[in-house]
């Protein structure tokens, strides 16, 4: 799928423009604040994400920003149709592609340590890896890999993937257990998208490799690479990295997919249950908006990584997209909002959940959404020009 789950070659497009989806089910929303009253943008983004629900189908939707000590939290419609039970502050969703920020982050944290270097090839780590259709890992850095400038193809492109395993067969084949070396060979039997550092294209593939590269380094599992490097540092207690669990953690509620069709049918599906090893380094993550914004605000004020790194991290590329004014760094997407604040962060989506996280420069202000549905195409800058420009 190259327009949909776990972003796409769009991933700036549809994350800069806040890729959150809009619905359906008029449903009394909640807002709270801890700490002083805030200033419209608390208003304009509780009007924005109480649109999503009542005019296009999404479920519910959950939002927070955190400035400074001061933490915002929204929520319109339910976490389940069934019950109606209403989304909480607390609960977990899956985060998809934000999991790219969590792995460019330790890649940049073994670099710091000695264990590696941005600009050592694919083949040093993983030889043999990438060949095949034009594919040459001796030509590709572990820089590339991360800023999507590697041109190798993404395997979720494939259609043939796409097709059995997010689309059509998704219902069939949600518990299919996949190695991350039979994703990368979905990709090899694709040839480039590009030669390496000749354009952009966004490519799951690239943080696959990325992971199997934070194995050997490490000698362990990415999981616990990530665990070791972020989440125990931070106390991220309410962020787990599933590997083949199906379910989710509780709190949580439910996940509803159309399968990413371009034209949603009118039905949904319960997909909270699904094996989410089709992302695994790549967007298989599982967390909070409050966990989400910890992270954001530290790694973006320089609490998570060297100067060094921190200047790689932010080092950003164009992907000279038409339409598209933001640039992408390493796991970061970076844009500044028509109000002039600029931001850097992800979104992320996989079947049944489509989130966001983004801070300002520093880290201070930090806004997080979740969406428990996955079926409208086209992105909104809504949210985030609520969050941090009081506008839609």
């Amino acid at each position: 799928m190259s327009h949909h789950s776990l972003n796409s070659t769009r991933a700036i497009a549809t994350a800069l423009a806040a890729a959150v989806m809009v619905g359906l089910l008029a449903v009394p929303a909640v807002a709270q604040t801890d700490g002083p009253a805030g200033d419209g943008r608390d208003a304009a983004l509780q009007k924005v994400i109480e649109d999503q629900v009542e005019r296009g189908g999404i479920p519910g939707v959950l939002a927070s920003v955190r400035d400074g000590d001061r933490v915002w939290r929204g929520d319109a419609g339910v976490a389940d149709v069934r019950t109606g039970k209403e989304r909480g502050d607390h609960d977990r969703f899956r985060i998809g592609s934000i999991t790219k920020t969590f792995v460019a982050t330790v890649i940049l944290k073994l670099e710091a340590e000695g264990r590696l270097d941005l600009d050592d090839t694919v083949e040093k780590w993983l030889p043999g890896m990438v060949s095949g259709n034009g594919h040459n890992g001796g030509k590709v850095s572990i820089r590339q890999l991360l800023n999507h400038t590697s041109g190798i193809s993404s395997y979720t492109a494939n259609p043939e993937f796409g097709d059995t395993y997010l689309t059509k067969g998704f219902l069939k084949n949600r518990y299919y257990r996949h190695s991350p070396e039979n994703l990368v060979g979905w990709a090899m039997g694709s040839a480039p998208d590009f030669a390496p550092g000749t354009g952009w294209s966004y490519s799951n593939t690239n943080y696959i490799l990325a992971g199997l590269i934070i194995e050997k380094t490490t000698g362990g599992s990415y999981e616990q690479a990530v665990k070791d490097r972020i989440l125990r540092p931070l106390g991220l207690r309410n962020t787990s990295l599933p590997r083949h669990s199906t379910a989710m953690p509780q709190p949580s509620g439910r996940a509803y997919t159309k399968m990413f069709n371009e034209t949603p049918p009118a039905e949904f599906h319960d997909a909270t249950r699904l094996n989410a090893s089709w992302g695994w380094s790549a967007g298989d993550m599982i967390s909070t908006t409050g966990d989400l914004q910890r992270f954001a605000s530290a790694l973006m004020s320089g609490k998570l990584l060297q100067p060094r790194q921190q200047k790689e991290l932010t080092t950003t590329v164009d992907p000279d997209i038409p339409g598209v004014t933001g640039r992408y760094a390493l796991g970061l997407e970076n844009t500044r909002l028509s109000c002039g604040v600029e931001i850097w962060g992800h979104s992320g989506g996989i079947h049944g959940s489509g989130s966001e996280m983004y801070t300002t420069t520093g880290g201070k202000r930090t806004l997080v959404t979740n969406v428990n549905g996955d079926w409208n195409p086209d992105p909104t800058p809504a949210t985030v020009n609520a969050a941090f420009c009081g506008k839609k």
